[in-house]
């Protein structure tokens, strides 16, 4: 069965010793999902805010909806059209492998986070991984905001150490003549990885390839969708 991104936080969490919510006595309360206790920077953040939306200065409900717009829809939408035309036009791939700036600037994806992009491709024989070992470098103007576990200390130690591994418990398994590529981001350089295209897509249109492309396969933790399959 396929290890959700929760699963991989909490199995990394315990093993490194987190400290897990108290048990309860109550056994229909058993299944309940249990939550670590929130870091420092995490608990500044959330008394800010509360702090900020009890003075009427900042609306929550605003707050949600901007998260939600780069980490659901501006985001992971401008790089699945950036991998989609690369996928439909062999002139556009070799001008995004060879100038990855300049490539998605034709598509109108500039900004912030992402001034110095590389592509790199996923191929039958070489499988990329993106992470950044010191903190949480992401290209925000093609995916969005970096997901809660890419900035987990688990992921960043452990994909370096073991990537085979972190990718087979996240679902992506890779036979052993497969080469594994890690890339660490830097505040001076953010990795996109290029997923293979399905099978069976010939003839699809942009639309329909951009579609097919998920968030985590554009970091190489996961495989871009078959036609059909729903993420």
């Amino acid at each position: 069965m396929q290890t959700t991104r929760r699963d991989f936080l909490a199995t990394a969490g315990a093993a490194a010793g987190v400290a897990a919510a108290p048990s309860t006595a109550h056994a229909d309360e058993a299944d309940h999902d249990r939550q670590a206790v929130p870091s420092d920077p995490t608990l500044r953040v959330k008394a800010l805010e509360s702090l900020l939306v009890e003075k009427g200065l900042v609306d929550r409900a605003a707050l949600d909806a901007l998260v939600d717009l780069f980490e659901h829809k501006i985001g992971p939408r401008n790089g699945a059209r950036v991998v989609a035309r690369a996928w439909a036009d062999p002139d556009y791939k070799r001008r995004l492998l060879a100038d990855a700036n300049g490539a998605i600037a034709e598509l109108g994806y500039t900004g912030q986070q992402g001034e110095h992009m590389v592509v790199v491709e996923n191929t039958p024989g070489v499988h990329n991984v993106v992470v950044c070992t010191l903190c949480s470098c992401y290209p925000w103007p093609t995916l969005g905001l970096p997901p809660v576990w890419y900035k987990s200390a688990a992921y960043r130690s452990r994909a370096v150490i073991d990537p085979r591994g972190v990718l087979k418990e996240l679902g992506v398994e890779l036979s052993e003549d497969v080469e594994v590529r890690v890339w660490d981001s830097t505040a001076e350089i953010r990795y996109l990885v290029l997923p293979e295209r399905p099978a069976g897509t010939e003839g699809m249109t942009e639309d329909a390839l951009a579609a097919l492309v998920t968030r985590d396969s554009m970091i190489g933790t996961g495989h871009a969708l078959a036609p059909g399959a729903r993420a």
